[in-house]
């Protein structure tokens, strides 16, 4: 039995609520069990110095936790004086997330940047970040939409995400810490609306994990990741 008493295939408790923030174009606090993010989408009428002249847009993110979403305190990575590998690997998968479902020309010269900030962690901190990184992007681009900045939304698809591993020699689906920190496999899959794969990211732990576990794994994710389309869907953002 797992820790919290959830069968293989079970996610946590899902919770998407847009439009959290007054500032940004578009914001969302997701929350998967007791891992809490707040993500939100800016947007900028600039692009970055090699893109400048080409016509088309750009979509980059940035990641951070904030001291006490840890059981210890974490020292601010700004006090640090650079962010960890750690911090760097999750925003630039966060942002390739979000650039597969973008027509970056229909974008036009201009940035959106996604923001997630990590309140509380508890396993999971980059799915729950791709997943409410996507309603956030969604909403700034309806705002974008509303103000006539183009005539069709440049955002081509869905995008969700969610961990899957194995725990005492078991398939399971949304890992929570106390699975996470002792798994024996540990995988990440971030997919599309429409199914396609954007990335997956997969590590033994011990000892190897074979073909068959793997494409069970495959199997929790997708199905994992279709109930977080359809809350995505139930919030008004897709």
């Amino acid at each position: 039995m797992r820790p919290s008493q959830r069968a293989p295939q079970d996610i946590r408790q899902v919770t998407l609520e847009p439009g959290v923030s007054k500032h940004a174009e578009g914001s969302c606090l997701v929350k998967f069990g007791d891992t809490h993010v707040l993500c939100t989408a800016s947007l900028e009428d600039r692009v970055p110095p090699w893109l400048r002249g080409l016509g088309r847009g750009w979509v980059t993110a940035e990641y951070g936790m904030l001291p006490r979403s840890t059981g210890e305190r974490m020292r601010r990575e700004a006090n640090a004086g650079k962010q960890s590998g750690r911090t760097l690997e999750i925003q630039r998968l966060i942002g390739r997330s979000m650039r597969a479902v973008v027509d970056l020309e229909k974008l036009g010269e201009r940035q959106i940047t996604i923001d997630c900030d990590v309140l509380q962690a508890d396993g999971g901190t980059r799915t729950a970040a791709i997943t409410g990184g996507w309603v956030a992007l969604q909403q700034c681009v309806g705002w974008m939409l509303a103000r006539e900045m183009f005539e069709t939304s440049p955002v081509t698809d869905q995008v969700a995400a969610i961990s899957c591993g194995i725990y005492a020699g078991e398939p399971v689906c949304d890992l929570d810490y106390a699975e996470d920190s002792e798994a024996e496999t540990d995988a990440n899959f971030v997919m599309t609306g429409s199914g396609g794969i954007v990335e997956i990211q997969g590590t033994a732990e011990g000892k190897p994990f074979t073909s068959d576990e793997f494409n069970r794994l495959m199997e929790l994710a997708r199905a994992g990741i279709v109930q977080l389309l359809e809350l995505q869907k139930e919030v008004g953002a897709a």
